[in-house]
């Protein structure tokens, strides 16, 4: 039995989005616009150069990001030796849950609820409720927030007062931030545990646990964050594969993503380096007939959020010459598709995510055109594969 290898790259778009005008997006474009910095020697730091992502190109990902934008994509010009295409997103979002869910073949089919004022963020009651579950005389922050800078901001106040520093974005978020040792960890997952059926109720999409150590000046995000998210609403690819018996694996954080449901193994890390090292691992100890579906964070978080196009052109490049020694360990059989759940482009005004397509690069299926496609169609090729319902 041949196996399967679902990998997502957070936020690698390829813009094109039909409806991007709708959230503020049209002309975003991850992908094209990081070569086209590459060559205009705009990302010159840690790195030189046009773009070289040889591996993803020869799968197809300069012909994807032509065909979902028609832009330019100088030093991505590969002749494609894989199965390529581009798909488009039908959950309004450009969101983590929506991106991966309409992978794995569930579109959302509400809209997600937001918290658009962005100072202060939320109304009083939600905070009196955290600092009531929390034990605390009240909370910190209440804004939209990176998770770096707020923590720099209000790091000292969290450590004088005890208070959590609760914090949101564009996205169907509520985040709270605290120290692992003064506030304590578990205290922090505790709290978190607790408001998520509350803002679940209301459309929230998660509730994420953001810890963080050091003092001022050197506070530190450690890598026990944990997303306590709404559960899909239908059966997912990962629940159809553990129901016909396939084991299942889940790298990152798929297992927020999905709430657990149809995991059989999580394999966690503090990097994307971390993750990688399980997913070259399970390129050879993953069982015949087995589903891998991978996370790669970092994209998003270190590079797309802060909007540093050099960071993200390295981060590409690495992925790149990791992806190609794990294909070269794959089995004759194995499916192994490259893809992303939204955008966020670097150049691009503001801090969120940006409405985009997204690449979808197969190995091991042949060559060819794929053309334009749904999310959900990726999840329907790895069904397929692996011979269980879509």
């Amino acid at each position: 039995m041949t196996r399967a290898f679902l990998i997502v790259m957070d936020s690698v778009g390829c813009g094109g989005a039909p409806d991007a005008a709708d959230f503020g997006d049209d002309g975003a474009n991850t992908l094209a616009h990081i070569a086209q910095a590459c060559a205009a020697g705009q990302a010159d730091h840690g790195r030189r150069g046009p773009l070289r992502v040889p591996v993803l190109d020869a799968l197809g990902l300069g012909a994807a990001v032509r065909l979902a934008s028609g832009e330019a994509t100088p030093g991505l010009e590969a002749v494609p030796s894989g199965r390529w295409g581009a798909a488009t997103e039908a959950s309004r979002g450009k969101d983590t849950p929506s991106g991966h869910w309409e992978l794995a073949g569930v579109p959302v089919p509400w809209d997600w609820h937001h918290f658009p004022d962005t100072d202060p963020a939320f109304p009083a009651d939600l905070l009196a409720l955290v600092a009531g579950l929390a034990g605390t005389g009240g909370t910190l922050a209440n804004t939209h927030a990176s998770g770096v800078p707020v923590i720099e901001a209000w790091g000292a106040e969290h450590l004088r007062t005890g208070w959590p520093i609760c914090y949101t974005s564009a996205d169907s978020v509520f985040q709270v931030a605290a120290h692992e040792e003064a506030f304590g960890l578990d205290r922090l997952l505790d709290l978190c545990r607790a408001l998520a059926p509350r803002l679940h109720a209301i459309r929230v999409g998660r509730v994420i646990a953001r810890p963080f150590t050091g003092g001022p000046g050197k506070f530190t995000r450690t890598p026990n964050r944990r997303d306590f998210a709404v559960p899909p609403p239908a059966p997912t690819l990962l629940d159809r594969a553990q129901a016909a018996g396939c084991a299942t694996h889940a790298i990152g954080k798929i297992g927020d993503i999905f709430s657990m449901r149809g995991i059989g193994r999580l394999h966690k890390g503090a990097s994307d380096a971390d993750l990688f090292e399980h997913l070259d691992r399970l390129s050879s100890l993953a069982e015949p007939g087995s589903l891998t579906f991978a996370n790669f964070v970092e994209f998003d978080s270190l590079y797309g959020h802060r909007r540093d196009v050099a960071g993200y052109a390295r981060h590409l490049e690495w992925f790149d010459r990791r992806a190609g020694d794990f294909l070269d360990r794959l089995r004759p059989g194995d499916l192994a598709v490259v893809t992303a759940d939204h955008g966020n482009d670097p150049t691009w005004p503001g801090t969120d995510h940006t409405r985009e397509r997204v690449p979808v690069l197969v190995h091991g299926s042949g060559t060819g055109e794929i053309g334009l496609c749904a999310f959900a169609d990726v999840g329907a090729m790895v069904a397929a594969h692996l011979g269980i319902p879509a």
